[in-house]
């Protein structure tokens, strides 16, 4: 699995929107550019998708900006990464379920489901609202506890 820059800034976009701006007042994209050293046009963008995906919501004028559209607690990792790359987990651009294997491939289908099963738990598991509080769940500060997860084979 690959996380993309996009969904990089994608976070970290969200998550300044939480933590730093909490008051629910809207913040400029220039602030949280520059906050999260994030180039600012790249970031546009990527709050256009997160507005599309339902995470943002964007207000225009002077004091117009970006806010959340919804608590930091019912927007988990997984959504954020959705909004602006798609499905979480993909073989070849497709998900793993529209995808058919003959032969010797066959047991591939399995493992890309697992794969994907592994991801989601992770994702949909963690919100921008534990992250914030610098609290994530048990069972993901376990897994990054592993002494092998810290290793580049």
């Amino acid at each position: 699995m690959r996380i993309s820059a996009r969904a990089d800034y994608a976070v970290r976009a969200v998550l300044e929107l939480a933590v730093r701006h909490s008051d629910d007042a809207p913040v400029k994209a220039e602030t949280i550019a520059a906050a999260q050293d994030i180039p600012h046009k790249f970031l546009e963008g990527i709050l256009g998708d997160l507005r599309r995906g339902g995470v943002v919501e964007s207000r225009r004028g002077g004091g117009g900006g970006y806010r959340l559209a919804r608590d930091a607690a019912a927007i988990t990792v997984a959504d954020v990464i959705r909004a602006v790359d798609g499905p979480i987990v993909s073989v070849r651009g497709e998900r793993p379920t529209g995808l058919t294997y003959t032969g010797s491939a066959q047991p591939l289908l399995p493992l890309w489901i697992a794969l994907r099963a592994n991801v989601r738990r992770i994702l949909e598991g963690v919100t921008i609202a534990d992250i914030a509080a610098d609290a994530l769940p048990a069972h993901v500060t376990a897994l990054a506890a592993e002494p092998a997860a810290w290793e580049n084979p």
